[in-house]
């Protein structure tokens, strides 16, 4: 069913129609054409006020937990999030059970996209054990993307040289969320005042940097590539600032909820604040944010992590680290304190990490098959039960007003489509599928 577009701004830096206001006529799953005004008879018309049409976005660290933890979120559940918060591509954890750490899984995780293209990012270990190298050749040659032990920062010096050397030979990613574990292990926050209030062990800044620095260090001798996720420190962020100044070839992403909260958004033992890693300190945030203006941080990470009700609603001690994203990711970038404009911020959730983990390019051009979202800066939504696509509700933006929501994506073929009732009322999300 062809889709009318109407009064667009374009956001598509390989398309000569970047930042230029257009109407787009999408029918087959193909941008059929692009112009000032375009008359058609189409059922689906999408018009509303700060419109944007930009290319797919790409989170770069998603678990699904499937297979092994179904109950949480599963692959279709999973992509029906992303697809709600405007993704296309989403690189998936090897954290499921069993791992993703071998040629037939990374097959199977691929064989399951649809609308969303799933990236399995592949198991850095044997089992995640961090002791010896998993079977990185054959898994980069069906299809993945990069290779982390995800939740499970490498702490071997050795086998994250292995690592760093072995991607070289065919242009491999290894991703690292940065703790040294031994310094935080026991932790359940940041370490700090509030640690001490609540009575809670804490995670030092130290913990951080002390690993980034390590991995920095490794990265010069093997000269490779490699890419920090989830970093949540000054300290660890300026000694990204000065590999980059270097010519490393580091990268990282931020999760934007660094961006906005602090450590003292646990507040009296709130468990919906207990991420890894932790709430830092109101100086953390700003140097962060400072390294965002600079163009120090490449790209945004959802960090996304279902847990089910039992895992949050018990004692903080025991309470499971994690939180929602894919949905929310357009709604809290919007809420950032920064000078970024939202070109600026949509090229980090597309162009920049396609770049990065060598995904296939996007432009929004007639002739084009569409790979793409559309969404209002404008367009204030209810997150509620309703709306709600993940499996999982471990969100405190959970039955509130977000201002930013995305109308519609479009990507092989496939559709995901707001209906027009809830784009009226401003409240419910619906999601259906028109396929081509």
């Amino acid at each position: 069913m062809p889709m009318l577009i109407k009064k667009a701004t374009i956001l598509s830096p390989g398309s000569k129609f970047h930042l230029k206001k257009k109407d787009l006529l999408i029918s087959n799953g193909m941008i059929q054409q692009i112009a000032d005004k375009i008359e058609t008879k189409s059922k689906i018309v999408i018009e509303e006020k700060n419109l944007f049409v930009s290319d797919g976005w790409v989170d770069v660290f998603a678990d699904f937990c499937d297979p092994g933890n179904e109950h949480r979120e599963t692959l279709e559940s999973g992509m029906l999030a992303a697809a709600a918060g405007g993704y296309t591509d989403v690189l998936l954890l090897p954290n499921t059970k069993p791992g993703i750490g071998n040629k037939a899984m990374v097959e199977a995780i691929k064989q399951q996209s649809q609308l969303v293209n799933l990236h399995p990012i592949g198991a850095l270990s044997k089992n995640l054990e961090g002791k010896d190298l998993a079977e990185m050749y054959d898994m980069h040659f069906a299809g993945a993307k990069a290779f982390s032990d995800g939740h499970l920062p490498v702490q071997n010096a050795g086998l994250m040289l292995k690592a760093l050397q072995y991607v070289k030979t065919f242009n491999g990613v290894i991703v690292q969320v940065p703790e040294e574990k031994t310094l935080s292990r026991h932790g359940l926050m940041n370490e700090g005042f509030h640690a001490v209030r609540l009575g809670v062990a804490g995670k030092p800044d130290i913990a951080e940097s002390i690993l980034i620095q390590r991995d920095l260090d490794l990265l010069e001798y093997t000269n490779s590539q490699l890419h920090f996720t989830g970093v949540s420190t000054k300290r660890g962020i300026e000694l990204i600032r000065q590999a980059k100044k270097k010519g490393f070839n580091v990268t990282c992403s931020v999760n934007p909820v660094h961006l906005i909260y602090t450590e003292e958004h646990v507040g009296e033992y709130n468990s919906l604040f207990k991420i890894n890693p932790p709430l830092r300190t109101e100086s953390d945030r700003k140097a962060l944010l400072k390294a965002l203006n600079d163009g120090v941080i490449d790209c945004f990470a959802s960090h996304h992590l279902p847990q089910d009700w039992d895992a949050k609603e018990v004692e903080f001690e025991y309470a499971a680290p994690g939180m929602i994203a894919l949905q929310t990711m357009l709604n809290m970038i919007l809420m950032l304190e920064s000078n970024l404009n939202i070109e600026q911020a949509i090229g980090m959730l597309s162009a920049s990490p396609r770049k990065i983990f060598n995904l296939k390019e996007s432009s929004i051009s007639e002739g084009q098959t569409a790979c793409l979202n559309v969404f209002s800066t404008d367009q204030v939504w209810l997150y509620d039960k309703q709306a709600n696509q993940s499996k999982s509700a471990n969100s405190p933006l959970m039955n509130q007003q977000l201002k930013g929501q995305v109308l519609a994506v479009l990507n092989n073929h496939q559709t995901y489509l707001l209906s027009k009732t809830s784009i009226q009322k401003k409240s419910h999300l619906h999601l259906k599928t028109v396929t081509k």
